[in-house]
């Protein structure tokens, strides 16, 4: 364990004390939350000098970046877009920092191994027609790695493509649009652009998008908030952009706008944050202005999601969780759009939830179909059905047991499906499904797929929560322990397990977010080195569905604690790991739940890294996009929502002279999400309070946010957090 014999940095404490709706609430580090202050400086300054000596001491850390940056060499590859014979798909090569698009004008035939084709340096293509050629790098934009490519989206045509790019994490996108062919800049930026998509009518001369009002039309502290639906002309200046939708909503609304392939259905959508419900309106676009859409219901006022798109049959198709919380897809008339009209094609499945379909309908098939993806406690499986009756035809044999991303399928018709797959040993991959044969193939595999993983074995257990709810977690070991399938089944002790390992206990929980397998360089250096990885399926996620989420929001939040602590206490009762070698980890709404173990059951772990975290649940709806949770949290404005988030809420929940775990807490200078403050203050709580003689540290990071990064950057972080979990739970030694 490490020892500071110079003690923590000095932090001043509040006498402050606030009435809340009849609420006595403490808040003794609230200057902290005003970063740019002298006295925050100072403060942050000695505790990345604390981190740093710290980190300098850990025995053999530099070795666990090294093996995450090694196991990330094997790059990545992403599911193609079609624009009729060009192909626009990512791809990052073993020594890449992010992921480039690539553009081709014809198929190639495979994309891994030895028939990979071969990219002149710099990204130079074979001239025209001759191959794939570099459309996007980000570090050729910037070389320092900080520039982030966030969305692109290419015109009906493949002529044009709108691109969003933000810079050091802030995730504030500016959108552009460049002509494909030549490279050239034909439009942009437009600021205010931050989770825009777009959506372009035929012909490529306007789309559709969202954009934050200006600064100066809002409200103080409102910038963030105050979207609305706009149609831009391709080369205008967006001040003259038609507002098309979302004045007079609630500020906190995100919107979305599709177009069917023939331009003419659009569809626009509303959700107030991240609420698990939407509302969706469809206008036919040949009987009125595309700037002045005439939209009509197509499923508002119900507590429910709905994906609408409109095939290349004229029909509607709505993928839904109306009345089928593992959802169902649904085909109706789009001139009579209401759910009183929908018919059944593709029904609820109780035991798995539908995640994403193509329709493939090609001329050349005798019988079109439906490729449905689904998953059943977390593993994914595809299905090909019938497309006029929804018909079960067969189930495709998938690589091993892991996650299958999204189904994709060419604009104008075809046999053949896209998707891509991964599982706990296996890079993500892009298969391909011939409807025609039958045959399922790897259609693009990362450039160093080839180079082994460390061997494990990965068994998914079933455990009950605190309530009697069964949950499922995945444990991932050294090759050879066996505990029952991942599939599922009654969990039996691992063969040859001689004694508790260190444990990573991983969880989230929050915001119908599922835990699936998937290709891990943290997971994989860990268990290399001799650990033990676990994943639990908490409530609060989508892992069963739609109930499942609901289960974990709200006033019914502890759930999701009560599951995690369960998960701790199974690892413990099966001999997996003991008290003294286990570390829990999570990183934003995973963050949270982290800090509420680290309060709630602090006797039952040795370590905690909480990344980037909302600690501060009375104030969090203030800082950043902090309002937009109000739906999955509640909001402290409220009496009632204020006792739950009280109940839990980690920073106020810290008691003088408990033995807390040893606490890394990493945050980051430009989140945009969650602000670092809660962080700080959790930090200099814990560091006041402790009673064990553990570490409580802070890893502060600028010029990086809450989403991607570049992957030398990922690997540090990554591996500072394994090296603090493997000393402070007793392993430390690498392979």
């Amino acid at each position: 364990m490490a020892s500071f014999p110079g003690g923590y940095p000095a932090a001043r404490r509040l006498d402050l004390v606030e009435d809340l709706h009849g609420y006595r609430v403490a808040d003794p580090y609230r200057w902290l939350e005003d970063a740019d202050s002298p006295e925050t400086r100072q403060w942050l300054a000695a505790e990345q000098e604390l981190w740093a000596g710290y980190r300098a001491g850990l025995p053999r850390g530099d070795e666990f970046t090294a093996r995450v940056r090694e196991l990330l060499r094997v790059g990545a590859v992403g599911l193609p877009t079609w624009r009729g014979s060009t192909r626009f798909a990512m791809r990052r090569d073993p020594d890449q920092e992010h992921a480039v698009l690539y553009v081709s004008d014809h198929e190639i035939s495979g994309m891994s191994g030895a028939s990979a084709p071969d990219i002149p340096e710099g990204g130079a293509g074979n001239g025209p027609g001759g191959g794939e050629r570099a459309l996007i790098d980000p570090i050729a934009i910037d070389p320092t790695g900080r520039t982030t490519l966030d969305a692109w989206q290419p015109d009906k045509e493949g002529r044009l493509l709108a691109y969003q790019l933000s810079h050091g994490g802030d995730e504030e996108s500016l959108l552009r649009v460049m002509d494909v062919a030549t490279g050239e800049l034909v439009d942009g930026p437009i600021d205010r652009c931050r989770y825009s998509g777009v959506a372009w009518l035929p012909g490529g001369k306007a789309f559709y998008y969202t954009r934050r009002l200006p600064p100066e039309a809002v409200p103080a502290g409102e910038a963030q908030y105050h979207r609305r639906v706009y149609l831009h002309v391709v080369g205008t200046a967006p001040e003259t952009d038609a507002e098309v939708f979302g004045a007079g909503r609630d500020k906190t609304t995100y919107y979305g706008a599709s177009v069917s392939r023939d331009g003419r259905w659009l569809f626009i959508s509303a959700s107030v944050g991240t609420a698990p419900r939407e509302d969706v309106w469809i206008a036919d676009l040949t009987a009125c202005d595309p700037a002045a859409p005439v939209l009509v219901p197509l499923m508002v006022g119900l507590d429910a999601m709905a994906s609408p798109r409109v095939g290349r049959d004229g029909k509607l198709y709505v993928f839904t969780d109306l009345d089928a919380p593992r959802g169902r897809i649904c085909v109706a008339d789009p001139s009579a759009p209401g759910p009183e009209g929908w018919r059944d094609l593709v029904v609820e499945d109780p035991s798995a939830v539908l995640r994403s379909y193509a329709i493939l309908d090609g001329s050349e098939l005798g019988r079109p179909v439906l490729v449905v993806s689904r998953t059943r406690h977390a593993i994914s499986e595809v299905s090909v059905h019938d497309l006029a009756t929804g018909e079960f035809l067969r189930a495709l044999e998938l690589p091993g047991i892991g996650t299958v991303g999204g189904v994709g399928e060419r604009p104008e018709g075809g046999h053949e499906a896209w998707f891509g797959y991964t599982d706990y040993t296996t890079p993500a991959v892009v298969l391909r499904y011939d409807a025609i044969t039958g045959t399922l193939d790897t259609w693009a595999a990362p450039p160093g797929a080839a180079d082994r993983p460390p061997a494990v074995t990965a068994s998914q257990v079933t455990y009950r929560s605190e309530d009697g709810t069964q949950v499922r977690m995945v444990i991932i070991e050294p090759a050879g322990q066996t505990r029952g399938q991942l599939s599922g089944g009654r969990p039996v002790p691992a063969e040859g397990a001689a004694q508790a390992r260190s444990c990573i206990l991983y969880g989230y929980g929050g915001f119908d977010i599922s835990q699936t397998p998937g290709y891990s360089a943290n997971i994989l250096a860990w268990v290399e080195a001799g650990g033990v990885y676990a994943v639990a399926g908490l409530r609060g996620g989508s892992e069963e569905g739609e109930e499942w989420h609901r289960a974990g929001m709200l006033d019914r939040k502890q759930n999701v604690f009560d599951d995690f602590h369960a998960a701790a206490e199974y690892l413990i009762a099966t001999g997996i790991t003991s008290r003294s070698r286990l570390a829990v980890w999570g990183g934003s709404n995973g963050g949270l739940l982290v800090g509420a173990a680290v309060t709630q059951r602090p006797d039952l772990f040795a370590a905690a890294v909480c990344s980037a975290p909302l600690l501060d649940m009375v104030r969090y709806e203030r800082f950043k996009i902090g309002e937009t949770w109000n739906v999955e949290f509640g909001s402290a404005a409220k009496p009632e929502e204020l006792g739950w988030l009280l109940g839990y809420s980690p920073y106020h929940h810290v008691r003088d002279g408990v033995e807390y775990p040893a606490v890394l807490f990493t945050v980051f200078g430009n989140d945009t999400r969650v602000d670092p403050l809660h962080g700080y203050k959790m930090c200099a709580a814990l560091q006041h309070a402790t009673a064990s003689g553990r570490p409580v540290l802070l890893r502060a990071e600028g010029q990086v946010g809450h989403g991607q990064r570049a992957v030398s950057l990922m690997a540090a972080q990554a591996g500072d957090c394994l090296a603090f979990a493997a000393h402070e739970t007793g392993l430390s030694t690498i392979g």
